[in-house]
């Protein structure tokens, strides 16, 4: 039955495989061997507690379907002809059976609650890990909120099922099964009449549970939603209370509350929908065993003490399914989370490693040849891009707003994948370089930097595994040999200094200072500055400036700027707009041209 269980969520898996870049889900073929594989993978090392627990799942349900029996049997032997020595004797075995399936079901439950959480833990291990491997495509795509909600809630939904429900399922499961088998030896007429019920319960199942899983997974992505609009308004709770839009927040959450209410009701009413069905068809058994057993009775067919061991075997098959009537709900439940998971794990970055190309001697520091790049299928945001940026210059992109300047950024830095073309980093393809070693040649400063929480120093080495070992002094010297050192007095405490989550106990051009410390003592071949310096104060920016002046030779920057002021020292201007890169000329040239981009959008 647990196999069962694995494989159901294994044809979950094997509906999904997302490309991350095309959008829309494709099929693809996975065999049920490396689905079952991934999930017993998930448990980790207590795989042989489920199996020790499976054990003990079993003897419980044994001990449980031999009780009837004995009953029935003392009452036929010794109740009715009045041996009563024989019925304290039974009685005496019945409650030592009983001592052991109670230590059994403790055990089994304690066992399986360790299953449960191992496998909570592994499983939001490898969510997150997977949303690591993700590119950045992926998350313009979802919203966290969202994400944060399959990582807790759906997750969380699986383990109560493993944990909590797969026991009682197993449980009952074994006792049914046990159950009918007696049922049947005992009188098998009786037997086939008793279960005729089942039947038509095992037909409203079947036929119910995919409108049940649908109504858990419609209610799980409104929960998403929800947490989604909640993050959302609380992340700019500033610029809310900055235009007094109060209401506007109390509407969109209402409006979201809702719906999320809506879909919980009617997840709800779904999931309760067995429990009637299951009671009522129970009842009518009972009611078939008890007045076709007095029948056989009143003929010679059967005794007393045989009905009594009857009753009590069709009450173990029958409240076993009123159980189930809810903790299929609960799987269908699990089933609808691991169906929102699923869609994250069998993804896969579409940003590979290819193997290493020929090498193109005449190239620049980097090459753009006929790049197209588009987010959405059928909108280009450029259309046939070709440039080169030989080392040790300075260029400036300008452009209107949304004309593609920090799109062209982000593909040097292969946060994208052209749609068409190709882009060479020292002659050749970006592709073929690690990300380890294309993060080492390219440093990108974004105009809003992301921090962590922590010290100064914890944000300032970063990805920077060269200097991680280093203490605070031979920092400072490292910082100072690029002329970094004196920035630090921008904060108490230095590289010390506590930073809470996002940076939110320092200001936006503090934030600013820390991450060009930590591009620059990279030192990369190409540093992209994508107007790392809108939020800088004019004394910081100059001495940026001086430390950007004071690095090697060799070192090519990108300054992505609106002001003039940023872009005049550029070796050369390029205009981009309209998916078209072209060189600008002089800087009169390039505000000719800026202006004009201006007037056109």
């Amino acid at each position: 039955m647990f196999r069962f269980l694995i494989l159901n969520a294994a044809r979950i898996i094997m509906s999904y495989n997302l490309n991350i870049k095309k959008g829309p889900a494709k099929n693809e073929k996975i065999s049920t061997g490396k689905t079952l594989k991934r999930l017993m993978n998930l448990m980790g090392n207590e795989r042989k507690n489920l199996y020790i627990a499976m054990i003990f799942i079993f003897i419980n349900a044994g001990l449980n379907l031999i009780g009837p029996y004995i009953m029935g049997y003392t009452v036929d032997h010794y109740v009715v002809t009045k041996q009563f020595d024989g019925v304290v004797k039974f009685s005496l075995i019945l409650l030592g059976i009983y001592c052991v399936a109670l230590i059994s079901g403790y055990t089994q439950t304690q066992l399986m609650g360790r299953v449960g959480q191992r496998m909570l833990f592994n499983l939001r291990n490898t969510v997150f890990t997977k949303l690591q491997e993700l590119p950045i495509d992926f998350f313009n795509q979802n919203k966290a909120g969202d994400l944060i909600s399959r990582v807790n809630n759906d997750t969380d939904k699986i383990n109560q099922f493993f944990s909590q429900s797969l026991v009682q399922f197993m449980s009952s499961i074994f006792g049914m099964i046990g159950a009918g088998i007696f049922l049947l030896s005992i009188n098998f007429k009786l037997a086939l009449a008793a279960l005729a019920p089942a039947l038509l319960l095992l037909i409203f199942t079947r036929s119910t549970s995919p409108w049940v899983k649908k109504r858990n997974a419609t209610n799980m992505k409104s929960t998403g939603s929800l947490s989604s609009e909640i993050q959302e308004s609380l992340n700019n709770f500033k610029v809310i209370v900055a235009f007094n839009r109060r209401d506007y927040f109390r509407k969109r959450f209402d409006e979201v509350n809702n719906e999320n209410y809506g879909t919980a009701v009617k997840a709800g009413i779904a999931n309760n929908i067995f429990t009637p069905v299951f009671s009522f068809l129970s009842a009518i058994g009972q009611l078939i065993v008890l007045a076709f057993g007095i029948y056989l009775i009143s003929v010679g067919e059967f005794t007393v003490g045989l009905l009594i061991s009857f009753l009590a075997y069709i009450s173990q098959f029958y409240n076993p399914l009123r159980q189930i009537a809810a903790l299929w709900a609960n799987f269908q439940v699990a089933l609808a989370g691991w169906d929102r998971i699923s869609q994250i794990l069998v993804m896969e970055n579409n940003l590979k490693t290819i193997e290493k190309t020929q090498k193109e001697e005449n190239a620049g520091l980097l090459s753009f040849r006929d790049v197209s790049f588009e987010y959405v299928p059928g909108k280009r945001i450029l259309q046939n891009v070709s440039f080169d940026l030989v080392r040790g210059k300075t260029y400036a992109f300008v452009g209107p707003t949304g004309g593609g300047k920090t799109t062209t950024a982000s593909l040097i830095a292969r946060l994208y994948d052209p749609t068409e073309g190709s882009i060479l980093l020292d002659g050749q393809d970006i592709r073929s370089y690690s990300v380890d070693d294309r993060t080492a040649k390219i440093g990108f400063i974004l105009q809003e930097p992301f921090l962590f929480t922590g010290t100064v120093r914890d944000n300032i080495l970063y990805g920077n595994a060269c200097f991680a070992e280093l203490t605070n002094e031979e920092l400072i010297a490292e910082m100072k040999e690029v002329g970094l050192d004196g920035l630090l007095a921008r904060f108490d405490g230095g590289l010390d200094a506590k930073l809470k989550t996002e940076g939110d106990s320092i200001s936006l051009g503090q934030k600013q200072i820390i991450a060009f410390i930590r591009a620059i003592l990279r030192r990369p071949d190409l540093l992209i500055l994508d107007e790392a310096t809108a939020n800088i104060d004019t004394v910081t920016e100059q001495q940026l400036e001086e430390i950007l002046r004071k690095l090697p030779k060799k070192s090519t920057r990108i300054v992505i700027a609106h002001r003039l002021n940023t872009i005049e020292n550029a070796d050369e201007i390029y205009f981009i707009n309209s998916g078209a890169v072209t060189k600008a000329g002089s800087l009169s040239d390039a505000v000719e041209l800026l202006m004009s981009g201006k007037r056109e959008s």
